[in-house]
């Protein structure tokens, strides 16, 4: 049994949009407020705020006359938030990520996340705590079964979304006698040690243009103005299309390689440091590569496949896939070459075949 999310889009009356933004609201001030409680804890105690003190302060905030409007939402979200973010400086200190920030109106993910008693499950429908219709929800695929978590979203370009998280089985695959070795690139998205190669789709490229025309849009509008407000919008919606439509080509590819293989082989890289090449940071954005890695790993665990994971400063490129011979140099615009040896590589499909084969020997 694994717990899986399937998400959906809906569509809110008036009513439920506008208790929705309140609950958002609300859950942006109770972060900031006890962000800033902890900070000044800290700074003048020395002296780290529990899970327990914040719900506390919470409380005490909820009591007074200045934010008894907190009561107006479901409790269920205000909570937890404490619990992200607890969550957040626990990974903090074990250096998973970075410290947390402040929420911004403007720029923060607007989402509100019911634990069971925040929600109603009844006949195939959802109703959130201070609502009294169910949601509108475009049931894409069918709920494998009752959700014991649901979140609500709210995007830039203005959908909403719910995201319901069920433990439902998931059978794996059966296993086959094929692996592969997977060299990812901008030319060709990935290139397979079989020797096919996956074009690169370049989804930001692709709707470069009408993205920049947005943006001169928007740029020209009157900051705080409705007009500007709109013009945010078309642009948001540009960018949620190249998203939408990246994800789904990374899920295809993905479950692919998955479904046809029983061990997979990539290359350990650092995406971030990458991206400091201001040549290519924009290219390598668009080919979503950390993405790709991270689908791959979660549904090698669900199906029962291997992910093999090859060190980053393995020279894959310069070695022969057929004879092992070292070569000391191979610039970038040399994208086939000959070995001593009389073989003649494609200098992506040779790494991935490097690549698969440094990984099922450390297997």
């Amino acid at each position: 049994m694994v717990k899986r999310a399937y998400k959906y889009r809906f569509y809110p009356s008036a009513d439920q949009a506008a208790e929705l933004n309140r609950t958002f609201g609300c859950i942006r001030l109770v972060w900031n407020k006890t962000l800033d409680e902890r900070q000044r804890r800290y700074a003048v105690e020395a002296r780290s705020t529990t899970y327990v003190q914040a719900s506390a302060a919470l409380t005490e905030w909820k009591r007074s006359d200045e934010l008894a409007f907190l009561n107006e939402v479901s409790s269920v979200p205000l909570q937890q938030t404490l619990r992200h973010q607890q969550g957040a400086f626990a990974a903090f200190f074990a250096k998973r990520s970075r410290y947390p920030r402040f929420k911004s109106r403007k720029k923060s993910r607007a989402s509100a996340e019911y634990t069971r008693s925040g929600f109603r499950w009844r006949d195939g429908q959802l109703t959130l705590a201070k609502m009294t219709e169910p949601l509108n929800i475009r049931w894409s695929r069918e709920l494998p079964g009752e959700p014991s978590t649901v979140t609500v979203s709210r995007d830039s370009a203005g959908r909403w979304f719910v995201s319901l998280l069920v433990e439902c089985p998931i059978d794996t695959l059966t296993p086959v006698g094929s692996n592969v070795g997977v060299d990812v690139g901008l030319t060709s998205l990935v290139a397979l040690s079989t020797g096919e190669k996956v074009t690169n789709p370049r989804h930001e490229r692709r709707d470069r243009a009408k993205l920049a025309k947005a943006q001169r849009n928007l740029a020209r509008k009157t900051t705080g103005s409705n007009n500007r407000d709109k013009a945010r919008r078309k642009v948001a919606r540009v960018h949620a299309r190249i998203t939408d439509r990246r994800t789904d080509f990374l899920h295809k590819l993905s479950t692919r390689l998955i479904r046809e293989n029983q061990a997979i082989a990539i290359e350990d890289l650092t995406v971030r440091n990458m991206v400091a090449n201001h040549a290519l940071a924009r290219s390598i954005s668009d080919a979503s590569w950390r993405q790709l890695r991270t689908m791959l790993e979660y549904k090698a665990d669900w199906y029962g496949r291997d992910l093999l994971v090859v060190d980053r400063w393995y020279p894959s490129t310069r070695v022969c896939s057929n004879c092992g011979a070292l070569h000391d140099k191979l610039p970038l615009n040399i994208r086939e070459w000959t070995c001593p040896c009389g073989s003649t590589h494609d200098r992506d499909v040779n790494a991935a075949r490097n690549i698969l084969a440094a990984g099922l020997a450390e297997r």
